[in-house]
């Protein structure tokens, strides 16, 4: 399984389904992050945590926590 941590800057990927329950997916889809959304990773702060991504045309910071939930294809 391929998720969202593994992608390095500058790289578009498709989101293929949302891991997690709850309020935290509730969360994640609520940001524009559900299944088929194309992301761009733009940038990865020093330590790891955030990420900047692209999604739908509006720039996102998400948690380490919150990548490890999103897989990709």
């Amino acid at each position: 399984m391929r998720t969202l941590q593994d992608v390095r800057p500058g790289e578009t990927v498709r989101v293929l389904k949302l891991h997690g329950q709850g309020a935290v997916k509730r969360r994640i889809m609520d940001m524009g992050i559900t299944r088929d959304a194309e992301i761009l990773v733009r940038k990865v702060a020093p330590l790891g945590d955030p990420v900047e991504v692209r999604v739908r045309g509006y720039e996102l910071s998400l948690r380490k926590a919150d990548i490890a939930l999103i897989e990709i294809h």
